[in-house]
């Protein structure tokens, strides 16, 4: 299938070695059943779920543990049955290595499910809010690793319709090739999925890109979308240039719209998705599955089999690793996701979650552990790289000095931290570490605002309260003086018309006993 769809392409990027080929010699296996999972309550963008079982009690595949709290949340559910044995802070997949909360679950090796959500036979049929809802009850977030929850995705607001959903296949961080193998072998239920989505977002149209060397995913997708007849959908080719599955830079290849800093992709009228996030979505709509397990790539020099694997969530990476042969002897540093975007583990217990695609064993040459920073000496190659269009060397030096003022008037935000810059470097500056460091310390110094600004409403508020309670009491207590007054002067003057009748009485009593003695 050859494309029709015009490609427009981005500024800079990198041709970068993809090693992939290890991890895709196999076919996907299924992960075996293990011994404790570990569902973090946050494990995706928004708000954390909230628990909704004890310790001690019994639970199914499926059946939900914590539910979503809000609007822009998702429940967690169950990866298989047994029993709650904690609800605690655990270590969690995130660069900070800090715990969070978990419900950890001790498995029974039956792996009996719940059976509580039909499924829906004709997404066509049904409104889009019931496929939308259906989408979050199940916890149905964005595989590609953001996990953005998918049913606020699909539900865009503002004056901007959606004109096209983007299915992103463009997986092109190295090593990284779940996308790839998911597309071989399900790509049917992926252009379910994109069907479903097109009706859940009321969208005309949708474009399923994949990068120049995943030849067979192409062909997979392409026999799949003619087994459809679904004309809406199109298959694209793009380059392999990383990082063209960045969401802002896939858009710009194949629309030629820029999404305007600040803003989002309904802004030019496209919705991305992941194609994880497709298949998962066909399976909540047509078998009411809750999204308990993804395909994880495990690969690296550091590890004797890499392949990719469908585990559940809350899986520990040790599960992963041995089930693919365990470490080597050159296994160097343990990797969550690729090495340009990825983030260090301290420790091979931290479990697969939603957003967890790659599980890199790295040895000392594939990744580099240490470097020694020089000065920049203003080559300007990292802007020449960058995709966002961006000059990384000035956001350094306002980052460095902590001129967060003006690193975010040079568009620190739009920075997506793919790590071009760091890799073209002559002098070995960590760049991203200082621009992430950078808008951890606005988004702490926003925070803090918030809650300074939150006491001073409240203090406010609690002042004109007060001042209000004030005069409502000073109020009653005046009416009821009023009232006080007012009931004195009416018991006077009832008195006095009492008076005034005793002494008619007695006036004509003494009246008639004068004229009876006459």
């Amino acid at each position: 299938m050859e494309n029709p769809q015009s490609l427009h392409g981005f500024p800079g990027g990198l041709a970068l070695d993809p090693r992939k080929a290890m991890s895709t010699e196999q076919p996907l296996l299924r992960l075996p059943l293990g011994f404790e999972y570990v569902l973090p309550l946050l494990q995706h963008e928004g708000d954390p779920a909230e628990p909704v079982v004890a310790v001690g009690e019994r639970v199914l595949r499926g059946q939900v543990i914590a539910r979503a709290e809000g609007y822009f949340s998702l429940p967690i559910h169950a990866p298989t049955s047994g029993t709650v044995t904690a609800v605690e802070p655990r270590p969690i997949p995130h660069p900070s290595g800090l715990l969070a909360d978990c419900i950890v679950i001790e498995a029974d090796g039956l792996d009996e499910e719940e059976q509580s959500r039909p499924a829906i036979e004709n997404p066509a049929a049904v409104h889009p809010s019931r496929l939308r809802n259906r989408l979050r009850e199940c916890g149905v977030a964005g595989l590609g690793g953001a996990a953005f929850p998918t049913h606020v995705k699909l539900n865009p607001t503002g004056e901007r319709q959606a004109e096209v959903l983007i299915i992103n296949g463009a997986q092109c961080e190295p090593y990284i090739s779940c996308d790839d193998m998911l597309l071989r072998e399900r790509a049917d239920e992926v252009i379910a999925g994109v069907q479903t989505m097109l009706v859940a977002l009321d969208c005309p149209r949708a474009l399923v890109a994949i990068e120049a060397d995943t030849p067979e995913a192409m062909a997979a997708v392409d026999a799949a979308i003619e087994a459809s007849k679904d004309e809406r959908i199109e298959r694209v080719m793009v380059p392999t240039v990383y990082p063209e599955g960045g969401e802002r830079q896939l858009i710009q290849t194949l629309l030629g719209r820029e999404v305007p800093s600040g803003g989002l992709p309904i802004d030019v009228g496209a919705i991305c998705h992941n194609v994880g996030t497709a298949l998962a979505a066909w399976r909540a709509i047509h078998y009411g599955e809750a999204l308990t397990e993804r395909v994880v790539t495990v690969t690296g020099e550091g590890v004797h089999q890499p392949r990719n694997v469908i585990a559940r969530l809350g899986t520990p990476v040790a599960d992963l690793l041995s089930f693919c042969g365990g470490y080597t002897g050159s296994a160097e540093r343990l990797i969550m996701g690729g090495p340009m975007m990825g983030f260090a583990l301290s420790n091979d217990q931290i479990p697969v979650v939603k957003g967890s695609t790659c599980v890199l064993a790295a040895s000392d040459t594939e990744v580099v552990t240490e470097k020694h920073a020089m000065p920049c000496i203003r080559c300007g190659e990292c802007a020449e790289v960058c995709p966002a269009s961006l000059l990384p060397q000035q956001l350094y030096w306002h980052a460095r000095d902590r001129d967060l003022e003006e690193a975010e008037a040079y568009h620190l935000f739009d920075c997506i931290e793919c790590g071009c810059c760091d890799v073209v470097c002559p002098s070995h500056i960590p760049l991203v570490q200082y621009f992430r460091a950078a808008k951890t310390e606005i988004w702490a110094r926003q925070q803090e605002r918030q809650k300074s600004e939150l006491a001073r409403r409240r203090y406010e508020e609690r002042q004109a309260r007060l001042a209000r309670e004030a005069e409502e009491k000073k109020r009653r207590l005046e009416e009821k003086k009023a009232s006080l007054a007012a009931r004195k002067k009416g018991d006077k003057e009832v008195k006095s018309e009492i008076d005034a009748i005793l002494s008619r009485v007695k006036a004509r009593r003494q009246q008639d006993s004068g004229e009876k003695g006459d």
